[in-house]
């Protein structure tokens, strides 16, 4: 889930086109979750292959980046390694969730309500090693380069950013502004129209991007202050303070100064606040990666998904060819600059 800062963020709404010509660090994890929670049947099942194998990651991952490459976006996947040992609770609770959340889908189905169904089979969804296997190899196949963070991914993709190696850090998550991403990029690999949960209401989804510089220049606070924020708020790290929202959250930040004189005014401790914001500030990240795009492998795409997992041969020989159409491109672009 990440902090919650929606209510006190501006977003600049955008089109996938605005970032022609961009290389874009996307949170892997974050994304592959998106994918496995909206690609699903109407009951709330997700894509399957003959065998009962989950599919809905790798159907995203491939026609979602076709588009994004069409696009001119360029992809850098980076992936978690190790979450730090302070997650533990945050992981534990998401279990529990999506227990009680299976519960549930099985009641609606058999209620015959297909509409809490699925909302319900949305907040199930497991991402396993097996799956983490099956995308990294998809993602080799289709010639875009990766990234092992070892720890957040999130915190590696905003390190690259910060460093300029990338243009932005995107992810569903504020937590990249924590981690001090200078751009993050939210909905890009979710763009579409939408059913919002529990209504009968379709919206347009389209990418939004956030700058840090102007969201702590607009707050009136500096990036350590947005960290007191977020544990003030509740990050995947602490449960935050009862009763604190970000508005909230942000008028005691700009009244008290730091979390602790904030604490000390609320009457409350957060336990391992130090240790917190060593997490956000100064992440465990690695310099350790290239950023090097080669040739799709077509047939190799095609056995992956075509002989193994089921999918259209037709439909994935489409994405396929604009991927193909995208490598060329930059490959001229490339040509472009150099001999330019």
């Amino acid at each position: 889930m990440g902090v919650n800062l929606r209510d006190i963020v501006k977003a600049t709404p955008k089109k996938i086109e605005d970032f022609r010509g961009k290389v874009v660090a996307i949170d892997a994890f974050n994304t592959l979750y998106q994918f496995l929670a909206i690609i699903r049947q109407p009951d709330g099942t997700p894509l399957k292959d003959r065998r009962g194998e989950v599919t809905s990651h790798l159907s995203g991952l491939l026609y979602r980046t076709a588009n994004l490459m069409q696009s001119g976006v360029s992809p850098v996947f980076v992936f978690d390694g190790e979450p730090p040992k302070l997650k533990a609770k945050t992981i534990k609770d998401r279990a529990e969730v999506k227990q009680r959340a299976e519960r549930e889908w099985k009641e609606a189905l058999e209620e015959g309500d297909l509409q809490r169904a699925r909302s319900k089979a949305m907040q199930t969804s497991r991402l396993t090693a097996e799956m983490v296997d099956q995308t990294k190899r998809l993602i080799e196949l289709m010639g875009l380069p990766m990234v092992q963070a070892p720890g957040e991914g999130e915190a590696q993709a905003s390190a690259m950013a910060a460093k300029g190696d990338v243009f932005a850090a995107a992810s569903q998550d504020y937590d990249s502004l924590l981690f001090g991403a200078p751009t993050l990029i939210r909905n890009l690999t979710i763009t579409g129209r939408r059913k919002l949960p529990r209504k009968n209401v379709y919206i347009d989804v389209e990418p939004e991007q956030v700058e840090l510089d102007s969201t702590l220049s607009g707050l009136g606070i500096t990036r350590e202050q947005l960290v007191d924020m977020g544990l003030l708020i509740g990050t995947d790290f602490n449960e935050g303070v009862r009763g604190v929202g970000p508005k909230k959250a942000l008028n005691l930040i700009r009244e008290y100064g730091t979390l602790e004189k904030a604490m000390e005014r609320l009457g409350v401790q957060i336990e391992n606040a130090i240790e917190i914001r060593e997490i956000f500030l100064r992440p465990l990240m690695t310099a350790d990666y290239s950023l090097q795009w080669r040739d799709v492998d077509t047939d190799g795409v095609k056995r992956l998904l075509c002989e193994e997992h089921d999918f259209s041969a037709d439909r994935v020989t489409v994405a396929l060819e604009k991927m193909s159409e995208a490598a060329r491109s930059r490959k001229q672009r490339s040509l472009d600059q150099w001999f330019g």
